[in-house]
């Protein structure tokens, strides 16, 4: 199960690697093989995901380690149906995948991997329904963010990479925000199952409303206002930091009914 792990870490270097090589000697294979090897990485990343679901008798998404590994199968898998559906107009991006899905692998080794019994409060199939929502959502508003990084840093003279990219990060976002508003719909319904309330103001809950409405209000601004290219990647850029907060600091800084997830 680990070994697994480990293999997906490996595979996500290699797909790296693969492209740093190629643009080193001027080859056209280099992202031809990062691709693969990130789907080398992906298939590894289900099989670990599958093989501690198995052993652990539930969702693997319980703790840091657990939602931090299904985050990055999410953002490298939401990244392949992307570049699948743009007809390859985004294979350049690879090595970027790559690079952000290795960084992510190597923080989630820092947090406790052992398979522990769940808490109370998680023994529920809405642990399954609402953390892997809200976490595929992150994996595709992660991938809007990283677009939106590279697109910062573009030039005029690459104006068609531009404009793939500059389509992507909308469509992550978009994909993003919608899975974010099932996740919050599916999180009332838990709470409510599992604390009488839809709603408590629970920090990890209002954190998860301002980071929506955020959202909300970048997809309106793009839509209504032209808020476009260097504008709406500011704004993702942005919005990505509230993900984080919302994922990591409420954890750690705020303490709340949520408080286990720092596991």
């Amino acid at each position: 199960m680990e070994l697994a792990q480990k293999a997906s870490f490996v595979f996500y270097a290699a797909a790296l690697a693969a492209a740093l090589t190629g643009f080193l000697l001027n080859k056209d294979w280099k992202f031809k093989y990062s691709i693969l090897a990130l789907l080398g990485g992906l298939l590894c990343t289900t099989y670990h995901i599958g093989a501690r679901w198995y052993w652990a008798g539930r969702a693997p998404l319980s703790n840091m380690y657990e939602s931090l590994t299904f985050m990055v199968w999410a953002f490298v898998g939401v990244y392949l149906l992307f570049r699948k559906v743009s007809g390859r107009a985004l294979d350049w991006l690879a090595p970027w995948t790559a690079l952000v899905a290795v960084l992510t692998l190597g923080g989630a080794s820092f947090f406790d991997s052992d398979i522990e019994p769940l808490m109370p409060a998680l023994q529920s199939n809405w642990l399954l329904i609402h953390v892997s929502t809200v976490m595929t959502g992150y994996g595709a508003l992660l991938l809007s963010f990283v677009g939106a990084a590279i697109f910062s840093f573009m030039g005029p003279q690459q104006e068609e990479k531009k404009q793939s990219l500059e389509s992507l990060v909308y469509r992550a976002c978009l994909v993003g925000f919608w899975l974010l508003s099932l996740g919050i719909i599916t999180g009332a319904v838990w709470a409510n199952s599992a604390w009488g309330s839809y709603w408590s103001w629970d920090p990890k809950e209002t954190w998860s409303l301002i980071t929506w409405l955020y959202y909300a209000l970048a997809i309106h601004l793009r839509r209504t206002r032209g808020w476009r290219d260097k504008k709406f990647a500011g704004l993702m850029l942005w919005g990505f930091v509230l993900v984080m907060f919302t994922y990591f600091g409420v954890n750690y800084l705020l303490s709340g009914l949520h408080s286990y997830g720092k596991q």
